[in-house]
């Protein structure tokens, strides 16, 4: 069992499931949202369970991102109409037994970084 929460505790998640796909995303929404970048991994969407007041907000038609409306944390993001969801890592309470695998929109990454731990890059 996985289990995470926003910083104010107002939002709580857990999942059974393995989450997968450990990814840091460097996109322009993802960048704002977070200060910098932001890493997930993602569960089947019938395997989060989440309690509380999460706001959904619809920055594109593509994608929804789940925050607290109390605390301002970014905790989830969920493609339209898929079927699975990802969830902030660093939301996760304890160790999460996850390493990332890729980072993602790298194109759109800050000028005052550079990614170099090697792992594969998709722009």
């Amino acid at each position: 069992m996985m289990n995470g929460s926003c910083a104010c505790g107002a939002i709580r998640f857990s999942t059974s499931a393995a989450p997968f796909g450990a990814s840091s995303c460097h996109c322009t929404q993802c960048r704002k949202m977070s200060g910098h970048s932001w890493a997930s991994a993602q569960v089947p969407v019938s395997d989060l369970t989440i309690d509380g007041p999460v706001r959904w907000l619809e920055l594109t038609p593509k994608a929804r991102r789940g925050i607290c409306p109390d605390c301002g944390a970014f905790l989830f993001w969920h493609g339209t109409g898929e079927d699975m969801i990802s969830f902030a890592l660093g939301a996760v309470d304890g160790t999460t037994g996850l390493r990332l695998e890729r980072h993602i929109f790298t194109a759109d990454k800050g000028d005052y970084y550079d990614i170099a731990d090697g792992l594969p890059q998709r722009p």
